[in-house]
């Protein structure tokens, strides 16, 4: 089980005041399931899960994992301890191929294994593997192969920042699937997708939604995605007034 418990996140202003960007965070998380968090931009999605992994650490409050309290462990503590994270803008790694960070992520794994990884993200194995992680890959290829990444570490808690970013519809259908069969009813491990994608929150088993720095409301999807699926599809569009997610 993961748990947040009273989180609180500040970032200085630089003035000797202090910006609130959460606020009095409490989640259970647990494993077998796949969970959404959405909510407005801004809102402290990201930050929320970047807590999570350590990149962040909370003014206040704790993150803990399995009964151990990993509040001041390191992100590379974290990730061996099984959280693996996903980002919504992808590094790249000039000098190493697509074969190397695959490796880096799971040493373990062979050629074989890494084909049909990136097969499971979309990509041709062939045209791949010895590629470089630079500038000759477009925004959409790195981030399938962060997912893949990913999916390689068979890490107990995964994080998907907007893994819809940049890539095709055929795509986002093909992480969908791949999410479902590893993720949902998984004893072993659990999923956190932040997003707003209106194919992905129909199919995790809870939508947590976070705006102003705190969870306004959480609940299974079919208690939550009726309530806000225009406002998601209005978003995606770009066609929102001032009332978002229901709140001014």
């Amino acid at each position: 089980m993961l748990e947040l418990k009273n989180i609180k996140l500040n970032f200085s202003n630089g003035n000797g005041t202090a910006r609130e960007v959460l606020q009095d965070v409490n989640i259970k998380l647990e494993k077998g399931k796949l969970y959404a968090i959405t909510g407005p931009n801004g809102g402290g999605k990201t930050s929320l899960a970047k807590v999570i992994m350590g990149i962040y650490t909370p003014s206040e409050g704790q993150v803990i994992l399995d009964g151990e309290d990993i509040t001041s462990l390191s992100i590379t503590e974290r990730a061996d301890r099984g959280i693996a994270y996903a980002f919504q803008q992808p590094p790249r790694f000039k000098g190493l191929t697509v074969e190397n960070v695959m490796k880096i992520a799971q040493p373990s794994l062979d050629t074989v294994q890494i084909r049909g990884y990136l097969r499971d993200v979309g990509l041709c194995p062939e045209d791949y593997l010895d590629r470089d992680i630079g500038p000759g890959l477009s925004g959409g290829e790195i981030k399938r192969i962060e997912v893949a990444q990913l999916l390689a570490r068979q890490a107990p808690v995964s994080i998907f920042d907007e893994p819809e970013a940049g890539v095709d519809l055929w795509t986002i259908q093909k992480l969908i699937g791949i999410i479902i069969r590893r993720y949902k009813g998984n004893s072993r491990g659990m999923a956190i997708v932040i997003t707003h994608n209106e194919q992905f929150l129909p199919i995790c088993d809870e939508i947590i939604l976070v705006a102003e720095g705190t969870v306004k409301e959480r609940g299974t999807t079919e208690e939550i995605w009726p309530s806000i699926r225009e406002d998601v599809i209005c978003k995606m569009k770009g066609q929102c007034g001032g009332n978002v997610y229901g709140i001014q």
